[in-house]
């Protein structure tokens, strides 16, 4: 069957995601799933986004998808600060907390990108390092209050407000944001899809 008729499936409810998709001229369908992301005993960051976005991935295919041509791209990001997993914030006082570990420090994001396609998955992870410059109590609880920090790694999105906290980054910026585009084009690769080839001119 050609590439042409695939049809995409996105396994997140992330908006980050579906606008970098977006941003690339790509239709898909988006198809959240609801796993336990909860950390296995002894697990790295690194091992740890990569399980979840497997997991997230085989979660999304559902009937007759492994048959068909269905394409499922899944991922999962966490901040890694020194080996500790800065997933997403439970409430403004644990964002505050993760904000005020990150600030003047560089940390590792790690974003785990999966790709199902009949029934050929392709998994790795992606790393890059952002470098936070110091801020104090009164700008990080000005942030907390702008409501961005729910729902994000490490309690901050470098496409929002959070950008004037960020001194650099090394790597992929749209791994940060939560999609390394150029991995999902490899993953593809390894599947037998060209990425190319999904996207309309």
């Amino acid at each position: 069957m050609s590439n042409d008729s695939i049809r995409v499936v996105l396994a997140s409810a992330s908006p980050r995601r579906s606008e970098l998709l977006a941003q690339i001229g790509m239709s898909f369908e988006v198809r959240p799933t609801d796993i336990d992301e909860t950390e296995h005993p002894g697990e790295d960051p690194v091992s740890y986004v990569r399980r979840l976005a497997i997991e997230k991935a085989l979660a999304a295919v559902v009937g007759d998808d492994t048959g068909e041509n269905v394409v499922v791209i899944a991922a999962d990001t966490t901040v890694d600060l020194d080996g500790m997993i800065l997933a997403k914030p439970v409430d403004d006082a644990d964002a505050l907390r993760m904000l005020g570990l990150l600030a003047g420090r560089t940390h590792q994001v790690h974003t785990g990108v999966a790709i199902c396609y009949q029934g050929r998955v392709a998994a790795e992870v992606n790393t890059s390092l952002v470098t936070m410059k110091a801020s104090d109590d009164q700008w990080l609880r000005w942030y907390v209050a702008t409501g961005e920090p729910h729902g994000k790694a490490g309690a901050y999105g470098i496409q929002g407000a959070a950008a004037v906290f960020v001194d650099s980054v090394q790597g992929s910026v749209t791994n940060v944001i939560g999609l390394p585009l150029s991995l999902l084009e490899q993953l593809l690769a390894e599947v037998g899809v060209s990425l190319l080839r999904l996207l309309t001119p």
